[in-house]
């Protein structure tokens, strides 16, 4: 099957989901999100609206992929309501449940930025919305509204570097303890 394949996109999984419409018409709910997201703290209502102007919603009903680790992927995902579950595949190629991710939670942004295949899948837990920033609408922003593009940037590699840093902590632990 190609959705087993790292030529497989996840624009594909997209696809089979159910399309709600440009994120202007949820801008209001995405600014509700600021208090609950790291994401949108220093956003200001007018780079929210912006930001949602290029952005695509869509809904997902539980057990429906979003991102399937292994795929391509070109985008990112902001949780507007609902949850997902973050699942890896383990060395026996069954699926472990990492984490859940919910309003206001962010997935996707190393894939989106680096181009490299999905780190695990994402999955709808119950009925999810969410909204979708791709890697060209990301570079459209950049050019429009250098601000604003900068600002999602900084945002984006400020919370990146905090998973690598709590990643490692875990990882340090767990290696202490084996010893």
């Amino acid at each position: 099957m190609a959705e087993d394949t790292h030529t497989a996109t996840d624009q594909g999984n997209l696809a089979k989901l159910e399309r709600l419409g440009a994120g202007t018409a949820i801008a209001g709910e995405i600014f509700g999100l600021v208090g609950k997201s790291q994401f949108f703290t220093e956003f200001s209502k007018d780079d929210i609206s912006t930001l949602a102007g290029y952005m695509e919603v869509f809904r997902a009903q539980p057990g429906e992929i979003i991102i399937r680790e292994s795929d391509e992927g070109d985008f990112m995902v902001l949780i507007v309501d609902g949850e997902i579950d973050i699942l890896k595949k383990s060395h026996r190629a069954e699926q472990q449940h990492m984490t859940s991710a919910g309003p206001g939670m962010t997935l996707g942004e190393m894939s989106m930025i680096d181009g490299e295949p999905r780190f695990a899948t994402c999955m709808a837990s119950q009925p999810t919305t969410f909204a979708v920033l791709t890697r060209d609408n990301m570079a459209k922003i950049t050019l429009d509204h250098p601000s604003l593009g900068s600002k999602i940037l900084v945002k984006m590699v400020t919370m990146l570097s905090q998973r690598l840093r709590q990643t490692s902590a875990r990882l340090l632990r767990l290696m202490e303890e084996s010893r």
